[in-house]
Protein backbone atom coordinates (compact mmCIF):
# COMPACT_ATOMS: atom_id res chain seq x y z
CA UNK A 1 0.00 0.00 0.00
CA UNK A 2 1.84 3.21 -1.09
CA UNK A 3 0.32 6.51 0.08
CA UNK A 4 0.79 10.29 -1.62
CA UNK A 5 3.12 12.60 0.39
CA UNK A 6 1.43 14.01 3.40
CA UNK A 7 1.30 18.16 3.00
CA UNK A 8 2.68 19.82 6.24
CA UNK A 9 1.69 23.70 6.99
CA UNK A 10 2.45 26.02 9.91
CA UNK A 11 -1.33 25.16 11.16
CA UNK A 12 -0.41 21.29 10.80
CA UNK A 13 -2.01 19.70 13.83
CA UNK A 14 0.55 17.26 16.16
CA UNK A 15 -0.69 13.96 17.14
CA UNK A 16 1.68 11.06 17.95
CA UNK A 17 1.47 7.42 19.72
CA UNK A 18 2.92 7.54 23.10
CA UNK A 19 5.25 4.16 24.07
CA UNK A 20 8.53 1.99 24.41
CA UNK A 21 9.54 0.56 22.19
CA UNK A 22 7.52 1.16 18.81
CA UNK A 23 9.12 -0.41 16.58
CA UNK A 24 6.40 -2.76 16.40
CA UNK A 25 3.48 -0.20 15.94
CA UNK A 26 1.10 -0.04 12.98
CA UNK A 27 -0.90 2.54 13.85
CA UNK A 28 1.25 5.54 11.89
CA UNK A 29 0.49 3.86 8.49
CA UNK A 30 -3.10 3.53 9.59
CA UNK A 31 -4.07 6.54 11.58
CA UNK A 32 -2.57 8.96 8.96
CA UNK A 33 -4.15 7.52 6.10
CA UNK A 34 -7.43 7.97 7.91
CA UNK A 35 -6.39 11.40 8.43
CA UNK A 36 -6.08 12.24 4.96
CA UNK A 37 -9.42 10.56 3.90
CA UNK A 38 -10.87 12.70 5.93
CA UNK A 39 -8.94 15.66 5.17
CA UNK A 40 -7.58 16.72 8.65
CA UNK A 41 -4.64 18.76 8.73
CA UNK A 42 -2.93 16.70 11.35
CA UNK A 43 -0.33 14.70 10.92
CA UNK A 44 0.48 11.69 13.91
CA UNK A 45 4.06 10.65 14.57
CA UNK A 46 5.84 8.33 16.96
CA UNK A 47 7.21 9.27 19.57
CA UNK A 48 9.25 6.71 21.90
CA UNK A 49 9.01 7.57 25.73
CA UNK A 50 11.22 5.60 28.10
CA UNK A 51 8.82 5.18 31.11
CA UNK A 52 11.16 7.18 33.30
CA UNK A 53 10.62 9.99 30.78
CA UNK A 54 6.97 9.96 30.80
CA UNK A 55 6.33 12.62 33.36
CA UNK A 56 8.21 15.18 31.60
CA UNK A 57 7.05 14.32 28.06
CA UNK A 58 3.10 14.83 29.17
CA UNK A 59 4.38 18.07 30.74
CA UNK A 60 6.47 19.20 27.77
CA UNK A 61 3.13 18.23 25.39
CA UNK A 62 0.76 20.54 28.17
CA UNK A 63 2.67 23.79 26.15
CA UNK A 64 3.08 22.63 22.33
CA UNK A 65 0.00 24.44 21.61
CA UNK A 66 -0.26 22.18 18.12
CA UNK A 67 0.12 19.34 19.69
CA UNK A 68 -3.89 18.01 19.84
CA UNK A 69 -3.43 14.40 21.52
CA UNK A 70 -1.79 10.80 21.34
CA UNK A 71 -2.59 7.16 21.30
CA UNK A 72 -0.64 5.67 24.26
CA UNK A 73 0.36 2.20 23.99
CA UNK A 74 2.51 -0.19 26.34
CA UNK A 75 3.62 0.15 28.32
CA UNK A 76 2.08 3.68 29.57
CA UNK A 77 -1.37 3.37 29.77
CA UNK A 78 -1.55 2.87 33.42
CA UNK A 79 1.52 5.15 34.25
CA UNK A 80 -0.24 8.16 32.13
CA UNK A 81 -3.61 8.04 34.42
CA UNK A 82 -2.01 9.93 37.49
CA UNK A 83 -0.50 12.80 34.70
CA UNK A 84 -3.66 13.13 33.45
CA UNK A 85 -6.04 16.33 34.56
CA UNK A 86 -9.68 14.57 33.73
CA UNK A 87 -10.41 10.98 32.59
CA UNK A 88 -13.75 9.55 30.88
CA UNK A 89 -15.73 6.95 32.73
CA UNK A 90 -14.48 4.44 30.70
CA UNK A 91 -10.60 5.47 31.48
CA UNK A 92 -11.63 5.82 35.07
CA UNK A 93 -13.58 2.82 35.24
CA UNK A 94 -10.35 0.29 33.92
CA UNK A 95 -7.61 2.76 35.65
CA UNK A 96 -5.99 2.80 32.76
CA UNK A 97 -6.25 5.51 29.08
CA UNK A 98 -5.17 5.10 26.14
CA UNK A 99 -5.77 8.06 24.25
CA UNK A 100 -5.11 11.39 25.86
CA UNK A 101 -6.47 14.77 24.32
CA UNK A 102 -4.64 18.41 25.22
CA UNK A 103 -7.38 20.83 25.81
CA UNK A 104 -7.35 24.44 25.39
CA UNK A 105 -6.05 25.44 27.93
CA UNK A 106 -3.33 22.99 28.29
CA UNK A 107 -4.83 20.56 30.48
CA UNK A 108 -4.83 16.89 29.30
CA UNK A 109 -8.11 14.08 28.62
CA UNK A 110 -7.56 10.65 28.85
CA UNK A 111 -10.39 7.92 27.33
CA UNK A 112 -10.10 4.19 26.82
CA UNK A 113 -11.24 2.55 23.51
CA UNK A 114 -8.95 -0.44 23.76
CA UNK A 115 -11.56 -2.80 25.21
CA UNK A 116 -14.52 -2.02 22.74
CA UNK A 117 -11.87 -1.79 20.10
CA UNK A 118 -10.83 -5.56 20.77
CA UNK A 119 -14.32 -6.50 21.31
CA UNK A 120 -15.41 -4.34 17.57
CA UNK A 121 -12.54 -6.59 15.87
CA UNK A 122 -13.68 -9.81 17.66
CA UNK A 123 -17.43 -9.30 16.21
CA UNK A 124 -15.82 -8.08 12.80
CA UNK A 125 -14.31 -11.79 12.40
CA UNK A 126 -17.57 -13.20 13.47
CA UNK A 127 -16.16 -14.18 17.44
CA UNK A 128 -18.89 -13.11 19.44
CA UNK A 129 -18.43 -12.44 23.16
CA UNK A 130 -21.58 -12.91 24.67
CA UNK A 131 -22.43 -15.95 26.64
CA UNK A 132 -18.85 -17.17 25.95
CA UNK A 133 -16.21 -18.51 28.52
CA UNK A 134 -13.32 -16.26 28.57
CA UNK A 135 -9.59 -16.57 29.85
CA UNK A 136 -7.54 -13.53 29.94
CA UNK A 137 -4.14 -13.33 30.60
CA UNK A 138 -2.86 -9.94 31.67
CA UNK A 139 -3.42 -7.23 34.22
CA UNK A 140 -2.10 -4.37 32.97
CA UNK A 141 -3.96 -1.47 30.83
CA UNK A 142 -4.42 -3.22 27.74
CA UNK A 143 -5.75 -6.27 29.55
CA UNK A 144 -8.06 -4.30 32.30
CA UNK A 145 -9.77 -2.21 29.39
CA UNK A 146 -10.27 -5.69 27.41
CA UNK A 147 -11.58 -7.25 30.88
CA UNK A 148 -14.28 -4.90 31.37
CA UNK A 149 -15.45 -4.78 27.84
CA UNK A 150 -15.65 -8.55 27.55
CA UNK A 151 -18.37 -8.33 30.76
CA UNK A 152 -19.93 -5.09 29.32
CA UNK A 153 -20.87 -7.08 26.10
CA UNK A 154 -22.26 -10.26 27.53
CA UNK A 155 -19.37 -12.37 28.37
CA UNK A 156 -21.18 -15.57 30.72
CA UNK A 157 -17.46 -15.93 32.85
CA UNK A 158 -14.37 -14.26 32.66
CA UNK A 159 -11.18 -15.58 34.38
CA UNK A 160 -7.95 -13.61 34.97
CA UNK A 161 -4.31 -14.71 35.07
CA UNK A 162 -1.25 -12.69 35.54
CA UNK A 163 2.05 -13.36 37.42
CA UNK A 164 1.49 -11.08 40.09
CA UNK A 165 -1.99 -12.79 41.73
CA UNK A 166 -2.82 -9.37 43.42
CA UNK A 167 -3.00 -7.27 40.36
CA UNK A 168 -5.69 -9.75 38.91
CA UNK A 169 -7.61 -10.53 42.43
CA UNK A 170 -7.77 -6.13 42.05
CA UNK A 171 -8.95 -6.29 38.25
CA UNK A 172 -11.38 -8.96 39.16
CA UNK A 173 -12.71 -7.00 41.76
CA UNK A 174 -13.59 -3.86 39.98
CA UNK A 175 -14.93 -5.76 36.97
CA UNK A 176 -17.31 -7.59 39.22
CA UNK A 177 -18.22 -4.62 41.24
CA UNK A 178 -19.09 -2.89 37.43
CA UNK A 179 -20.81 -6.08 36.10
CA UNK A 180 -22.12 -8.08 38.95
CA UNK A 181 -24.09 -10.44 36.12
CA UNK A 182 -20.34 -11.90 34.99
CA UNK A 183 -18.81 -14.56 36.53
CA UNK A 184 -15.42 -13.42 37.05
CA UNK A 185 -12.81 -14.97 39.23
CA UNK A 186 -8.93 -15.34 39.53
CA UNK A 187 -7.27 -18.39 37.41
CA UNK A 188 -4.27 -19.65 36.55
CA UNK A 189 -1.61 -20.40 33.65
CA UNK A 190 -3.94 -22.96 32.38
CA UNK A 191 -7.01 -21.95 30.24
CA UNK A 192 -9.16 -25.23 29.44
CA UNK A 193 -12.38 -25.18 29.53
CA UNK A 194 -12.72 -21.65 28.02
CA UNK A 195 -14.21 -20.79 25.03
CA UNK A 196 -12.09 -18.11 23.92
CA UNK A 197 -8.25 -17.16 25.45
CA UNK A 198 -6.94 -13.86 25.20
CA UNK A 199 -3.38 -12.44 25.38
CA UNK A 200 -3.66 -9.15 27.31
CA UNK A 201 0.12 -8.62 28.05
CA UNK A 202 3.03 -7.87 25.80
CA UNK A 203 4.42 -10.91 25.78
CA UNK A 204 4.96 -11.71 21.84
CA UNK A 205 6.37 -8.47 20.52
CA UNK A 206 10.06 -10.07 21.24
CA UNK A 207 10.79 -13.23 19.55
CA UNK A 208 12.79 -14.80 22.93
CA UNK A 209 9.27 -13.71 25.04
CA UNK A 210 7.53 -16.62 27.24
CA UNK A 211 4.32 -17.67 26.21
CA UNK A 212 1.62 -15.60 28.43
CA UNK A 213 0.01 -19.25 29.10
CA UNK A 214 0.32 -22.98 28.98
CA UNK A 215 -0.96 -23.52 25.65
CA UNK A 216 -0.24 -27.10 26.13
CA UNK A 217 -4.19 -27.70 26.79
CA UNK A 218 -5.88 -25.78 23.91
CA UNK A 219 -8.65 -27.38 22.26
CA UNK A 220 -9.44 -26.85 18.70
CA UNK A 221 -12.98 -25.52 19.41
CA UNK A 222 -11.23 -22.95 21.23
CA UNK A 223 -10.68 -19.22 19.64
CA UNK A 224 -7.67 -17.64 20.49
CA UNK A 225 -6.61 -13.74 20.74
CA UNK A 226 -3.73 -11.45 21.24
CA UNK A 227 -3.53 -7.73 21.52
CA UNK A 228 -0.29 -7.74 20.06
CA UNK A 229 -0.63 -6.36 16.54
CA UNK A 230 3.37 -7.02 15.52
CA UNK A 231 4.49 -9.56 14.73
CA UNK A 232 1.24 -10.86 13.29
CA UNK A 233 1.31 -14.45 14.23
CA UNK A 234 2.99 -14.58 17.98
CA UNK A 235 4.15 -17.15 19.35
CA UNK A 236 0.99 -17.91 21.49
CA UNK A 237 -1.01 -17.77 17.86
CA UNK A 238 1.60 -20.15 16.09
CA UNK A 239 1.09 -22.60 19.48
CA UNK A 240 -2.53 -22.17 18.89
CA UNK A 241 -2.62 -23.22 15.10
CA UNK A 242 -0.70 -26.36 15.81
CA UNK A 243 -3.67 -26.69 18.22
CA UNK A 244 -6.59 -26.52 15.42
CA UNK A 245 -7.84 -23.73 17.35
CA UNK A 246 -9.44 -20.04 15.46
CA UNK A 247 -6.75 -17.28 16.09
CA UNK A 248 -7.28 -13.73 16.39
CA UNK A 249 -4.59 -11.03 15.82
CA UNK A 250 -4.31 -7.69 17.24
CA UNK A 251 -4.90 -5.71 14.32
CA UNK A 252 -8.66 -5.58 14.26
CA UNK A 253 -8.02 -4.08 17.69
CA UNK A 254 -6.62 -1.31 16.13
CA UNK A 255 -8.85 -0.84 12.72
CA UNK A 256 -11.81 -0.86 14.54
CA UNK A 257 -11.20 2.16 17.09
CA UNK A 258 -8.90 4.01 14.37
CA UNK A 259 -12.09 6.51 13.92
CA UNK A 260 -12.72 6.74 17.39
CA UNK A 261 -9.13 7.68 18.41
CA UNK A 262 -8.89 10.53 15.43
CA UNK A 263 -12.41 11.87 16.68
CA UNK A 264 -11.07 12.15 20.72
CA UNK A 265 -7.97 13.59 19.66
CA UNK A 266 -9.39 16.28 17.76
CA UNK A 267 -11.78 17.08 20.17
Amino acid sequence: MSYAPIPITGHTALLGILGHPLDHARSPSLLNHALRERGIDAVYVPMDVHPDDLPKTIDALRVMRNFRGAVVTMPHKAAVVPLLDTLTPEADGVGAANVLRREGDGTMRGTMLDGEGFVAGLHDREHDVRGKRVYLAGAGGAAAGVAFALARHGATALTIYNRTTTKAEDLAGRVRAAWPSCDVRVGTREPTGHDIAINGTSLGLQPDDSLPFDTSGLTPDMVVADVVIKPHHTPVLARAVEAGCAVHGGEPMLVAQIQLMIDFMMG
